[in-house]
């Protein structure tokens, strides 16, 4: 997946002379947050694919690394899930291109017409353009589906509008995904995400005591805010595209002081290999206990062996 940062090398792209003047050098386009890469963003992609089979060009998001809401109202949600696992996601949905911005005042300013000139017909040569349903681009929120249809029928690109995807009646929203995750329902955020609440970041060298305890672990500091309640849980690990079982606490390890910031560490059963500085994706699959304080090492040791038995047993079921 080729993958172009910012507004500015947005506006020096140069398809032609990156990848020649064929059907490569043109985009299919669909624009939004796609936070959580949930349910109603997967249908929105599963169409962006299907017009990508009739229309000339390269399957292309255009996504923003802030939330647009910080910039128009001062304040955003939390985000599902970090940059960097979102655009995992992504490419993991069968994106190609995929155009990463920083919500700013230039984009907050730019009327619908300069968005489809300057942008999507100029520099991504535009022959398709998806919007969900209740888009609304640019200055004023005059970008909706019906002004872009205005604008692709004068411009030469095929505009649609994706419809929402609905949940017991409701359209899935990241709202209630959010409110799901923190709660700890984890069925109900499994049902609207379409896959298990998860996490991502980058092993980092810890302080051993997993590995002194006869459970080695991997640790790091998760990039999102938006976890499920401390504890331990039964996961699933998502290394080099192999999934792996395993155990995890999230919490700030009060036996050995506490830490300021909720750390995650996950022993993965059967597997010995070295995983400081790379990428893990945990799903969280089932909790099994809360976060507590032992007395000692051996109180803790023992706790650990039962919580890896009784994590091996629900991955089974």
């Amino acid at each position: 997946m080729r993958l172009i940062e910012g507004l500015d090398a947005l506006l020096a792209l140069d398809l032609p002379s990156l990848v020649g003047d064929g059907p490569q050098s043109h985009s299919v386009v669909a624009v939004g947050v796609f936070d959580g890469v949930h349910l109603g963003h997967q249908r929105l992609l599963h169409e962006l694919l299907e017009m990508t089979s009739r229309l000339p060009g390269v399957p292309t998001v255009v996504t923003f690394r802030n939330h647009p809401d910080q910039v128009l109202r001062g304040n955003a949600p939390p985000l599902i899930v970090s940059v960097p696992h979102r655009v995992r996601l992504l490419r993991r949905a069968g994106v190609q291109r995929l155009v990463l911005l920083d919500f700013e005042p230039r984009l907050q300013q730019m009327t619908a017409r300069r968005f489809a000139e300057d942008l999507l017909t100029s520099r991504l040569r535009c022959t398709g353009l998806l919007l969900g349903y209740d888009s609304a681009l640019g200055k004023d929120r005059e970008g909706t589906p019906a002004r872009f249809r205005e604008l692709g029928a004068e411009l030469g690109f095929e505009v649609r509008a994706g419809q929402p995807f609905l949940c017991d009646g409701q359209p899935v929203s990241s709202t209630k995904i959010r409110s799901a995750i923190t709660s700890g329902d984890l069925d109900l955020a499994q049902r609207l995400l379409g896959r298990r609440a998860s996490t991502f970041g980058v092993v980092r060298h810890g302080d051993g005591r997993g590995k002194g305890l006869g459970f080695p672990t991997a640790n790091f500091t998760p990039e999102t805010p938006v976890l499920p309640p401390t504890g331990v849980y039964a996961v699933e690990a998502i290394l080099d595209g192999n999934v792996l079982p395993g155990v995890a606490n999230l919490g700030a390890r009060p036996t050995f002081g506490g830490d300021a910031q909720n750390a995650l560490e996950v022993h993965l059963f059967d597997f010995d290999g070295d995983l400081y500085g790379r990428e893990l994706e945990v799903a969280f699959v089932s909790r099994i206990r809360g976060e507590q304080k032992f007395a000692d090492v051996h109180e803790l040791r023992a706790q650990i062996a039962r919580d890896a038995q009784s994590a091996r047993d629900r991955l089974r079921a």
